[in-house]
């Protein structure tokens, strides 16, 4: 049986089984990502449910995993020297990918092409969605400066986009069905919880609302929304 008793982070959240991988995590775009990845993967692994206040988050327990004090993060206890923390919803999608040998292409070029869209979903769809959501949703709604609500606004449109057209004639964003895929459907459904389709014309694109319902008709992603369960 594997020893993760040097890992702060399971005082706070403890193991059930520490030979299987553990998952640190809240259903959020980001959450879901990963959760989906070890459900699609058939990876054995144990979810934990870390809510997002700072005394969880930034708690010494979680910083201690990931210093930057935002879910997800792992812990691999067969990882390839030993027992591996890992943080950054993107990088953990790859280390599954290559660990399970599963959704990341069978070619070179595949998975080159898979992890170009995984960074833009990393640095484009996923920071400016949420801070659509921000100014649009949350707290941000009450700024008399309507400037950076356009912003947000027109990026999103701008970024949907660049996928509806990426998905033109094809079923996934890169090809076959991989990573790419469980890193951006979650975020395009962000819109209908930050109550902003209409507003960045989502229902007027050609391909992103099938793919999004093509991507949440998928068995394992059914099973993995809401993974870690946020009512436990």
């Amino acid at each position: 049986m594997a020893d993760l008793s040097s890992f702060p982070i399971t005082r706070k959240w403890p193991v059930s089984n520490p030979d299987i991988i553990q998952l640190f995590s809240y259903p959020t775009p980001n959450g879901v990502k990963v959760s989906v990845a070890l459900e699609e993967m058939a990876l054995a692994y144990e979810p934990h449910l870390v809510k997002l206040g700072d005394k969880f988050v930034k708690s010494d327990a979680f910083t201690s995993l990931n210093p930057n004090g935002k879910i997800p993060a792992i812990i691999d206890p067969d990882g390839p020297d030993g027992p591996l923390a890992l943080f950054e919803s993107g990088a953990i999608l790859i280390y599954l990918a290559e660990k399970s040998g599963r959704f990341l292409g069978q070619t070179a070029a595949d998975r080159a092409r898979i992890i170009q869209w995984v960074m833009f979903q990393m640095g484009g769809v996923g920071p400016m969605f949420g801070q659509l959501g921000f100014f649009y949703k949350f707290a941000g709604k009450d700024i008399d400066d309507p400037r950076p609500q356009e912003r947000y606004i027109n990026e999103a449109k701008r970024l949907l986009g660049v996928v509806d057209a990426q998905l033109e004639g094809q079923d996934w964003i890169a090809g076959d069905y991989s990573i790419a895929d469980m890193a951006l459907a979650p975020w395009l459904d962000a819109l209908s919880f930050y109550g902003a389709r209409d507003v960045t014309g989502y229902h007027d694109l050609r391909n992103v609302p099938a793919y999004v319902d093509r991507f949440y008709a998928r068995p394992a992603v059914q099973r993995a929304k809401n993974i870690p369960d946020p009512d436990a």
